[in-house]
């Protein structure tokens, strides 16, 4: 295959009309959408092959859930280094092949009669880990091949695909679970890591940012002491910090009561499921809107306030007659989140030195999904000595903290965010 043009990092506000034409965005996206498709279903499948094929305590399903996320915590701030000193595209096929293969060996080593959940869990955690690096690399690759005026409007789409994915990839998940067995539907995620792999071959390759002498050290402190002393930003990622933290706690709880408590078979479960896409999408699609006619900051609160009001539906679930509750909630919730990702996010990308773009994300990363581990590994906690319906009581109450963390700094009493 010939090689693509290149576009350099540091480049990326003078270049972009003349290197990338809309069909490098597009390409970009389908591979997003196609590995996001699959990531969604194994959402699903993952927890249920520990749930109902390994039959792991509540303390080890939220154990699986921290290892696909504790490498934001260990990985974030040297990812930010690497996205900008290795060829992008070569890193992200590179980590979809990776994902691949760990994902793809489970369903190998459950029709050998060898799964087990040190296997699980190591799968979790190779594929967390390539996740990262991956998820750093993208943040910064969008800003290159997209106007800074046209980043909200894509960071919107984005988010908007993403829920669409995350609305069709958990019950598609329930019906492929029906068919062919939580293990068989891994094959699905494997599957859509290769395609993916295969769309970005094609992306015009971002060469590296040119090495100034600095330590890997020094670009991570330097990214560090950018976000920390910045009066919005800083406030911005501690909102994104605890939000984070209450998610991951939700999702760690979510397969175990629904299955063991509520009493749903893997399709119902996959249509409650569902409806966090269907808030995420709602979000995605207003959110451009609302925060231009209200404000980037206030829009922010506002969402965030309504999401975590309405996360206090979701523990009025106790059986599967009811379990609307708990899809209302988890709508609502996530409609919320996604308003503020988006406005958030796209500050980032827009006041963001270019030659410190990809350490930014990275440090934001690092504090702010670095808190998803802890959120699951809490909650595993708290079902094991509380019970898991008082364990979700708790965590829907504290999705109410973040944004009344916000109104209680300067941020939350401005107009808009820049």
């Amino acid at each position: 295959m010939t090689e693509t043009p290149t576009v350099p990092e540091q480049d990326r506000r003078s270049t972009h009309h003349a290197t990338s034409p809309p069909a490098v965005f597009w390409r970009y996206w389908a591979a997003a959408t196609v590995s996001d498709a699959g990531t969604a279903v194994t959402a699903l499948a993952l927890p249920l092959v520990a749930l109902t094929v390994l039959d792991v305590t509540a303390l080890q399903a939220a154990l699986l859930a921290a290892a696909g996320q504790i490498s934001w915590l260990l990985l974030s701030l040297p990812a930010g280094v690497i996205a900008q000193r290795v060829p992008l595209r070569r890193l992200q096929v590179t980590l979809d092949l990776v994902r691949f293969a760990a994902v793809g060996s489970l369903p190998l080593a459950w029709w050998l009669d060898g799964l087990t959940y040190p296997h699980l869990l190591l799968a979790a955690l190779v594929t967390g880990a390539a996740t990262v690096l991956f998820d750093i690399g993208n943040s910064t690759f969008l800003p290159a091949i997209v106007p800074d005026r046209q980043l909200a409007a894509r960071n919107s789409l984005m988010s908007g695909t993403h829920a669409v994915t995350e609305t069709g990839g958990p019950s598609g998940g329930g019906l492929l679970v029906h068919a062919a067995g939580p293990v068989g539907a891994l094959l699905v995620d494997a599957a859509s890591y290769l395609l993916s792999a295969v769309l970005l071959r094609t992306l015009p390759e971002r060469r590296p940012a040119a090495r100034t002498g600095a330590g890997a050290l020094r670009l991570i402190r330097e990214g560090w002491t950018y976000v920390t002393r910045h009066p919005v930003m800083l406030p911005c990622m501690l909102w994104a910090t605890a939000t984070n933290f209450v998610c991951a706690a939700l999702v760690a709880l979510t397969p175990l009561y629904l299955v063991r408590e509520a009493g749903l078979t893997p399709v119902q479960l996959g249509v409650v499921l569902a409806m966090e896409g269907v808030g995420a999408l709602a979000g995605s699609a207003v959110a451009v809107r609302l925060t231009r006619r209200f404000g980037t900051a206030r829009g922010l609160v506002g969402a965030a306030l309504a999401g975590g009001a309405a996360a206090l539906l979701i523990p009025m679930t106790t059986s599967a007659a009811d379990a609307y509750w708990f899809a209302l909630g988890n709508a609502g919730f996530a409609f919320g989140v996604v308003i503020g990702s988006i406005a958030t996010r796209t500050h980032r990308q827009t006041e963001s030195p270019p030659e410190l773009l990809s350490r930014v994300m990275a440090t934001v990363r690092f504090v702010s999904w670095g808190a998803q581990p802890l959120g699951a590994l809490t909650a595993g906690l708290l079902a094991t000595y509380a019970g898991t319906h008082a364990a979700l009581w708790t965590v829907c109450t504290a999705a109410l903290l973040p944004p009344l963390y916000l109104l209680a700094v300067p941020v939350g009493r401005r107009r808009d965010l820049a």
